[in-house]
Order: C-alpha cells, then sequence, then structure tokens
C-alpha cells in the first residue's frame, strides 16, 4: 500500500524516520519502531524521560510533516538504585 499523495511505500517512509530518529543528536535513538499507516505516523518504544518523548515527536514531524505524528512512547526514568536485596 502507498502512501497517500506521495507514491512511495510506508516501509520507505517509515525507514527514513527510523534513520532520523537514530541520527538527529536530538534524539540518537536507536530502538523506536515507527509504523506508517497511510497519512499516520506511530511510534512505539521506550525512553528515559519525557523530553525525550517529545523530541521524538518534533524530529518525526519535522522528517514528514505532511504526517500525522502518534507517539506511543512510554517514559521510564531511571532512579537511584533501592536498598540492597538480602538473599538467605
Amino acid at each position: 500500500m502507498l502512501n497517500p499523495g506521495s507514491g512511495e511505500a510506508p516501509e520507505y517512509v517509515a525507514a527514513r524516520i527510523r534513520r532520523a530518529l537514530a541520527e538527529d543528536p536530538r534524539t540518537a535513538e536507536l530502538g523506536i519502531q515507527v509504523i506508517v499507516k497511510g497519512a499516520h505516523v506511530y511510534l512505539c518504544g521506550t525512553v528515559a524521560s519525557q523530553q525525550c518523548k517529545e523530541e521524538l515527536n518534533r524530529v518525526a514531524q519535522e522528517r514528514e510533516p505532511t504526517l500525522t505524528v502518534h507517539n506511543d512512547v512510554d517514559v521510564v526514568e531511571a532512579g537511584e538504585p533501592g536498598a540492597p536485596e538480602v538473599l538467605r
């Protein structure tokens, strides 16, 4: 199925967005899944902060401004380690 108006297969558009997310210094994310369906882009995966999630949205929208970006990325913040586990 081709992207409406672009004449390009969605796999190529998704690959271009994935590459932008990996190469842009604001994001540098390799583990984000990108799915393109029609005029919509879906981002899935996990990142370490809300700011990173927002940057993913910006980069994807800048790369493909005619598509609607749906950011379903989860934020999993890493905190200080807790108390050591006691094994018995």
